[in-house]
């Protein structure tokens, strides 16, 4: 009875499949199996992502990430064969499996979709600089469900696949060459003559500024208060910024050593067909009138005053009857 219940335990169990002959070797093919796919997916790994130079950044990625699993899922079916599993039936329930999972999940497929789409036409690649939508950041990688973005702010942002296809994606960085556009409104008693020549002035000094293609001046209008031009410069794309900064401080100077007014917007007030009322109070002397009170308001002349009106606040109703008795 001892040893059919120890027969019976789990690890006596365990321990009497590890020391059958058959058993152990084929743990070690399993083992060896899985060490050899493990050796071989990241020699596969490696070898793509020095040789395969033709390819892009994201393609490589994405080609060796395939080769990559996709060595360890047949060194892993491979071991797990020497166990004695059968996959057909597998096979078969993994068929029905993936239908329902299909149906399940056809935003995931969309994405999946939608992630070969953008490697294969190329709309972006690693190290981009792009904007979707109100995002902009640099590309860190296309995957297999989504694009991941890091903001010049050093933030990471995860866009599916699905809405960079729809979305109207901008590469800021895709050649090598970008234009600086600053808005400038001069006054309207401004020389253009002058105006325009600064504006050159100001482009030809400037290193970072390009003589090919040359900077443009293009007036844009009359405005309310200023006469409105737009002003391009050329420059690298690496050299974006620091153009876009110091043109704009170099402009500035430059307008202010020539007397040329940069407008700003101004207002005039018009009465309209009625004419303002204008009052003239006269102060008493000495200043305001004592405890802060408002000064008098002035008294206004008018025709036939003398009649039909009450006697001044001054006088008391008692002196004008003592007036109105006989002598």
């Amino acid at each position: 009875m001892n040893g059919a219940e120890n027969l019976s335990d789990p690890l006596v169990r365990l321990g009497a499949w590890f020391l059958d002959p058959a058993h152990l070797g084929a743990l070690l093919r399993a083992i060896l199996y899985l060490a050899l796919g493990v050796t071989l997916a990241r020699g596969a790994r490696f070898a793509l992502r020095r040789s395969a130079l033709a390819l892009s950044a994201q393609q490589r990625q994405l080609l060796t990430r395939f080769v990559y699993y996709g060595v360890l899922i047949l060194f892993g079916i491979s071991a797990m064969r020497q166990f004695g599993f059968d996959f057909t039936v597998l096979l078969g329930a993994a068929g029905i499996v993936t239908v329902a999972i299909g149906f399940a999940s056809q935003t995931s497929a969309a994405n999946l979709i939608a992630g070969l789409f953008l490697v294969v036409e190329k709309a972006v690649s690693i190290g981009d600089i792009i904007t979707v939508d109100d995002v902009t950041g640099e590309v860190l990688s296309v995957d297999v469900l989504s694009t991941k973005l890091r903001t010049f702010d050093n933030l990471q942002v995860r866009i599916p696949n699905e809405t960079m296809v729809k979305a109207r994606i901008t590469t800021l960085n895709r050649f090598p060459l970008r234009r600086v556009d600053v808005k400038v409104g001069v006054a309207y008693d401004s020389d253009l003559a002058l105006v325009q020549q600064t504006m050159l002035d100001v482009a030809r000094d400037n290193p970072l500024c390009l003589d090919e293609p040359g900077p443009l001046i293009i007036w844009t209008g009359f405005g309310d208060s200023s006469i409105d031009y737009l002003y391009a410069v050329w420059g690298k794309s690496q050299n974006f910024l620091a153009l876009r900064n110091g043109i704009t401080r170099e402009l500035k100077a430059a307008f202010d050593a020539a007397g040329i007014e940069i407008a700003f917007p101004q207002r005039t007030l018009q009465p309209g067909t009625t004419p303002l009322e204008v009052r003239l109070y006269q102060m008493p002397p000495g200043g305001s009138e004592p405890g802060g009170s408002e000064p008098a308001a002035p008294q206004v002349d008018t025709p036939g005053a003398g009649e039909g009106t009450q006697p001044p606040s001054g006088e008391s109703s008692d002196a004008g009857a003592e007036r109105a008795q006989p002598s």
